[in-house]
């Protein structure tokens, strides 16, 4: 059965000579893995070209759920994302995005994530100010989607973030997560911070290494099977 759709690409890998996997994370369905042509040529209805980390594209799509890969029938892109495709910096957080999306996404779809997906993305290509800030924005902005948004409204001098129950803390946990109390303020900042305001606020390179390590943590303990992210160097390396 055929359906039409929006998607956003996470990443390709490579299946056979004539084919790619591409997993897309869908409007209707979550997160889905299609079978894409490798051949080239302009009277191709799915182009490979098209499926490049964060393309936002619409879809006409076969959908069983007894199949683990769908094929997609056409594929056009639905934003075309200039500022991604010219800017190495905005290229690169478009990988770090990308891989962190595959960890994160599940397969079951919310229409409400698909379109904080789709804003964030135009949002990251249009912006002509600094973006040393975005990821930052983006990943606590999507864990009020997950359901485990921290509570930073409530800080203290001298508390500690816990990152177990998403909240600061007058007293040590009697569990080794939590944050110290130069991080816990670092932090304290993110609750004010948003795309719009994002390039005002500065960080040390070190303050800003500590805090995106420190979320990537605080993933990893309220999501199953969250690794290592391998683009998190390359970020480090830019700002």
């Amino acid at each position: 059965m055929l359906f039409k759709t929006r998607g956003l690409v996470l990443n390709t890998i490579n299946y056979n000579d004539k084919y790619i996997l591409a997993q897309v994370f869908t409007e209707s369905f979550g997160r889905v893995t299609y079978m894409v042509s490798k051949a080239k040529g302009k009277s191709s209805r799915v182009p490979r070209s098209l499926f490049a980390p964060l393309a936002i594209l619409d879809m006409e799509v076969e959908h069983q759920a007894s199949r683990d890969i769908q094929r997609i029938r056409e594929a056009r892109v639905d934003a075309h994302l200039y500022g991604i495709a010219s800017d190495l910096t905005k290229t690169s957080m478009a990988f770090f995005l990308s891989e962190f999306l595959t960890r994160v996404l599940r397969d079951t779809s919310d229409k409400l994530i698909f379109e904080f997906l789709d804003q964030s993305v135009q949002i990251l290509d249009m912006t002509e100010k600094s973006i040393a800030n975005y990821h930052l924005v983006f990943m606590l902005k999507l864990s009020h989607f997950l359901g485990f948004y921290p509570n930073l409204e409530e800080y203290r001098d001298n508390a500690l973030f816990d990152m177990i129950n998403g909240e600061f803390v007058s007293y040590q946990p009697l569990h080794r997560h939590f944050l110290n109390r130069q991080e816990s303020k670092v932090l304290s900042l993110l609750a004010r911070i948003s795309y719009e305001n994002m390039h005002h606020f500065v960080f040390a390179r070190r303050d800003r290494v500590i805090i995106i390590n420190r979320i990537t943590e605080y993933y990893r303990l309220h999501l199953y099977d969250f690794p290592a992210l391998k683009s998190l160097d390359v970020l480090h390396e830019l700002f």
